[in-house]
């Protein structure tokens, strides 16, 4: 199942950037295309990207400034700095930005998109999921997440896009809490109040999947998302 990847790429350089963007383009991914850090900051705001590529000396705003400023609202989209200083305190300050990686120019196409490829798997499990053939227990239940099934007392029960995503996500941080937001933007894209509610029609369906194991349960924690309780 091949999902739309938006790319939000900062680059100050005319003909780099619209290389970057054709060719990332060309492999899948919608990608957009910010000529400065100021630029940049506007379409973060304004759009719903799922991976943020910074060059770091950029003009008005560079990539570490930018970095920093998408932090404070936003702990997850996964940011790949592009850097033609190879000096460690670059790289720390980096990672200190919140960053992800870092790639120092001058690199390959082939480079920068693997680069993109492993960050997207190891930062976003639905991707990760789609190229693994994932199944999960989940107390008395067995979740194929390839097939959007799950295995209810020897039925299978075929599950909507969105209640496989959904329930890989609660399946994934089991016992933990799963943020709203963070569920919304990854599976719905945008975490509006009309995606909220969509989601907890989906929640109260997966509770009824969910049931015939009396030792399972959804619950909601006020102010932060859901946490699925497995024994």
């Amino acid at each position: 199942m091949k999902r739309s990847i938006s790319i939000l790429l900062c680059e100050d350089d005319p003909n780099l950037g619209s290389l970057l963007t054709e060719y990332l383009n060309a492999k899948g991914y919608k990608t957009d295309l910010a000529i400065d850090g100021q630029e940049g900051m506007k379409m973060f705001k304004r759009g719903n990207y799922n991976f943020v590529i910074l060059d770091v000396m950029m003009p008005i705003k560079d990539g570490f400034t930018v970095a920093k400023e998408i932090r404070q609202d936003d702990k997850h989209t996964p940011i790949l700095f592009l850097t033609a200083k190879s000096l460690k305190e670059d790289t720390l300050a980096g990672f200190e930005a919140g960053g992800d990686d870092y790639l120092t120019k001058p690199f390959s196409m082939e480079e920068l998109l693997a680069r993109v490829n492993a960050i997207l798997k190891r930062t976003n499990p639905l991707i990760s999921a789609e190229s693994s053939d994932e199944e999960l227990e989940i107390g008395n239940l067995h979740f194929q997440y390839n097939k959007q099934k799950l295995v209810v007392q020897g039925e299978e029960v075929k599950l909507t896009t969105k209640e496989n995503e959904l329930l890989y996500l609660l399946t994934k941080n089991k016992n933990g809490i799963l943020e709203r937001s963070y569920a919304l933007k990854t599976i719905w894209g945008d975490d509006n109040y009309f995606n909220g509610r969509s989601m907890d029609v989906y929640i109260a369906k997966l509770r009824k999947h969910l049931r015939s194991d009396e030792r399972l349960e959804i619950i909601n924690v006020h102010g932060k998302g859901f946490k699925l309780i497995v024994p």
